[in-house]
């Protein structure tokens, strides 16, 4: 059954945990929703994963409609929300509800997820009256790596931890459909997804969150320049394929690849007369 914002508020009635990945290109998109998964996010995190950034602020709108529209070819079921990239909402409310109708008109996304708190609920607010769904983000926001001084967790602090909950108490009266906590403590996380009535999704947030999400890279040992505490790993695919890698490599300089059953056949009478 195909996914939509409208599943994931109804998954929060009942319950039922919620499950998202990243995804940035139609072959990985493919078998994340074949798997079964309730969302996909096509993420900023593409920088750092697929382009090689140090952060994900040098995204641009045009990385991330490129590969959206990738990754909705490649998607039935899930829901697929576009993460709106560094200073492609920022700059006004205007700005933000045409780069999110660009997601939706021009890369097919079903919803698109923003950075920010309170600050941001003007915008939130204007995209939702557009008729665009919104997933909210706080906690450990990336965009915001430089203010943070890193890439550190969230809300320890009282002062901090009361921001944290009134920001998504905000963000659901602006009208966003589910929040995502970032590096926030399991405890707050669990506060906050109980404060409020739409789902929230953790990353590195702890199990009282409504539904996970992770970096697909992360959880299957492909990217380990980066290792959050809070990523568990599936499977060490990364390993598994730098060893294929390594054995083609070994096959060719062998002459071991390719064999009779890897190439195509000529008839005979055409190569004689060929000499």
């Amino acid at each position: 059954m195909k996914n939509t914002a409208e599943t994931f508020r109804k998954a929060k009635e009942t319950k039922e945990k919620i499950s998202m990945l990243t995804a940035y290109d139609y072959s990985m998109a493919k078998l994340i929703d074949e798997a079964g998964i309730n969302g996909i996010l096509v993420g900023d995190s593409l920088g750092m994963v697929c382009l090689g950034y140090k952060n994900t602020l040098s995204v641009t709108m045009e990385d991330m409609l490129h590969h959206t529209k990738a990754v909705v070819r490649g998607t039935k079921n899930a829901l697929v929300v576009g993460d709106m990239p560094f200073m492609s909402y920022q700059t006004s409310v205007y700005d933000a509800v045409i780069n999110a109708g660009r997601f939706v008109k021009e890369a097919g996304a079903e919803a698109v997820k923003l950075e920010g708190g309170a600050d941001m609920c003007d915008k939130i607010n204007a995209i939702v009256k557009a008729q665009i769904p919104v997933m909210g983000h706080v906690g450990l926001t990336p965009q915001s790596v430089n203010v943070f001084g890193g890439f550190r967790v969230q809300g320890k602090s009282e002062a901090r931890a009361k921001e944290l909950i009134e920001d998504a108490k905000k963000i659901e009266a602006a009208g966003a459909f589910s929040i995502v906590l970032e590096c926030v403590p399991a405890k707050l996380a669990e506060i906050i997804s109980q404060s409020i009535s739409i789902p929230t999704i953790g990353i590195g947030a702890g199990v009282g969150c409504d539904g996970q999400i992770l970096v697909y890279q992360d959880m299957l040992g492909m990217f380990n320049e980066l290792k959050p505490k809070f990523v568990k790993t599936y499977a060490n695919v990364g390993e598994t394929m730098k060893k294929a890698f390594e054995e083609y490599i070994k096959d060719i300089k062998l002459g071991r690849f390719p064999v009779e059953e890897n190439t195509f056949k000529i008839d005979e009478s055409v190569v004689e007369k060929l000499y």
